[in-house]
This record gives structure tokens, sequence and C-alpha cells, in this order.
């Protein structure tokens, strides 16, 4: 997975919101070591959900073999994350989001409900089943809240890094690229 940076205006405010959202999916060919564009996120945490028990190969896209050259390179042109394999698919009607903290520091997994609530912990989750029968059969622990890994070789020059010299993080500092 990727991030892609974008700045949105936010109409209640005079200062622009910055958001970071997913721009691209792409699943490493496991022989070739490639990168190939996955289409969609639910491809993509289909793929994800039984990576261990099947890798994924460039042969299992459509016309597309490890000859074929790479879809994307891995580079710091974007900022690539890495997500757990064998992370479960998303329970249908739900939906997983990815929000990247402004400091770059890490993401926080939320699920959107099918009736638009957003969600950050397994016990909201709970709730919300045991609130809703129509769901009683989903399970909390269908779902998983661990954020993917951020690559620190692809985060931007400008992002200012937590430092702490006391342990505390309390600290800052601007982090040049070729040091990361």
């Amino acid at each position: 997975m990727k991030h892609n940076n974008q700045e949105t205006p936010k109409s209640s405010s005079k200062q622009p919101r910055h958001t970071h959202s997913i721009d691209l999916y792409a699943a490493q060919c496991g022989k070739c070591l490639k990168w190939r564009l996955v289409d969609t996120q639910e491809e993509f945490e289909e793929i994800r959900s039984k990576l261990i028990e099947e890798p994924f190969y460039c042969d299992k896209k459509p016309d597309v073999s490890c000859e074929n050259p790479a879809d994307i390179e891995y580079d710091a042109t974007r900022t690539w994350v890495i997500d757990k394999p064998n992370t479960p698919k998303t329970p249908e009607g739900f939906k997983r989001t990815l929000v990247l903290r402004r400091d770059f520091s890490k993401l926080d997994a939320y699920y959107i409900t099918p009736t638009g609530k957003r969600l950050r912990t397994r016990n909201e989750m709970a709730s919300f089943i045991k609130a809703n029968p129509k769901y009683k059969d989903v399970s909390p622990f269908d779902f998983d809240f661990v954020s993917p890994k951020i690559m620190e070789d692809t985060i931007p020059e400008h992002v200012v890094k937590k430092a702490s010299s006391n342990g505390n993080g309390n600290s800052r500092i601007k982090t040049p690229k070729d040091e990361v």
C-alpha cells in the first residue's frame, strides 16, 4: 500500500487540513519481487488475507508474468506502508480505513460500519454488533486494528519527526532524507 499526500481545505477553518489517503494498492511477487498494482481495496485484502498460504505471483494477474516490467517501483516518490500478511478481509458491508498521522509516525486503523459509524477498537466493534443484532454473524475478531508499517525511507523530507533525548518523545527534529 502507498499513501499520497493531499491538501483538502476544511470549510469551517482558516487553516487547510492535511489528509493522507491510500491512492494505490500493490502486492510483491514472491518469485521475482516485482511490485504489481492491485485494482481495488477488496482485491488487495483478498491477496493479503491468505498471503502466507497462497503467496502472490505475477501470473495471478491476467496476461502478466515475471518477465514483464514492474507496475511500480519502490522509491521515495510516495510514502509506502506494508500491511501485515494474513490480516483478515474486512467483513462484507464494513470498510477498513487507514488514517496517516500528520507526523507520519503511525497509521490508525478504523472500520466504517454499514450504518456509517466509525469504530476504533475491537471493544467498540463488539458493542456495535451487540446493539445491532442484524450483524450477529460477524465477530469482533473478524476485524484487525493493527496498523501497517510505515517505510521510513519513503517519508517525505519535510516531515518533522519525533525525537527523544529523554525517552518521552516531546522534542522534535527534522531528519534530512539521506539520514533516514
